[in-house]
């Protein structure tokens, strides 16, 4: 991709520690004022029921459309060092943790390579992901196939709830 060229990236983001809400909005602040793109469109935020350990406390999840110039994996690799940044722990699989960002999917391109996958593998299955996904980009087709908002709305939405500012 060459510095004139902008990609069209979508993050998803996730908190469960330490005020998530406010994780979730610094997270945004710094996604839009840094080198990796600009912010256009951000979901609302959503409550949700933790997946895989369930002894923890909910998450607050959002999504958020980026313009970048950076390429797909570039890319990953800042959103790992702001989590870092931002207080992340790597610890246990689908443990809590105070800021998780996922890069889910980058303009229509499919890749797969041990680092990176895009369309981000389990979006499909995530509410948490489809549901803020489709506040912002309803028509947009990650996988080639059917809009966002279609796919989103064959998950079945339990325990996941928008927020109210």
């Amino acid at each position: 991709m060459s510095s004139n060229d902008v990609a069209r990236a979508f993050v998803a983001l996730g908190a469960n520690l330490d005020d998530p809400a406010a994780r979730l909005r610094e997270a945004m602040a710094r996604l839009d004022e840094g080198p990796l793109g600009r912010v256009v469109a951000q979901s609302s935020l959503y409550r949700s029921a933790p997946v895989g350990r369930l002894d923890q406390p909910h998450f607050v999840n959002a999504l958020v459309e980026l313009r970048t110039a950076l390429c797909p994996l570039a890319l990953m690799r800042s959103l790992l060092q702001l989590e870092v940044l931002l207080g992340r722990v790597r610890g246990e699989r689908n443990g809590p943790r105070r800021i998780d960002l996922d890069l889910v999917a980058f303009d229509a391109r499919v890749l797969a390579t041990p680092e990176l996958q895009l369309p981000h593998p389990r979006a499909l299955e995530r509410a948490f992901v489809m549901l803020p996904w489709s506040d912002i980009a309803p028509d947009f087709r990650p996988f080639g196939g059917d809009e966002v908002r279609v796919l989103a709305s064959r998950l079945l939405p339990a325990d996941i709830h928008r927020l109210h500012a």
